[in-house]
């Protein structure tokens, strides 16, 4: 179980240091994304039922983004994610009901997001 902590810890901690660049003036910045998403860790690394907390994380975060600029900046910030399983990645949104405006795929182009 610690080993399991530890490194659902490590990939978050990669994924923010990887996505620091990734910051606006105002609304969504990478930190905000990684700390919406860090009850969602287990389930993105392990897989399992979604915690109400990764629920209210991700609702949390759509709201934030309510601008093209927002919704671009935290594309970017989760392009960055190391470790993650991208099955569970794209089907939190749904889990979750929230529908986000693009698909969360290694090919989704961030700068094209509206």
């Amino acid at each position: 179980m610690a080993v399991v902590v530890k490194m659902a810890l490590a990939v978050l901690m990669c994924f923010m240091v990887a996505s620091a660049p990734y910051t606006v003036d105002g609304g969504v910045t990478c930190q905000l994304v990684v700390s919406s998403l860090t009850p969602c860790a287990a389930y993105l690394t392990r897989g399992g039922p979604v915690p109400p907390s990764c629920c209210s994380g991700i609702n949390s975060l759509y709201r934030a983004a309510a601008t093209t600029t927002d919704r671009q900046t935290a594309c970017k910030c989760m392009e960055q994610a190391a470790g993650i399983s991208l099955n569970a990645a794209s089907s939190l949104p749904g889990k979750c009901g929230v529908n986000i405006p693009y698909k969360i795929s290694p090919t989704t182009d961030c700068s094209k997001v509206q």
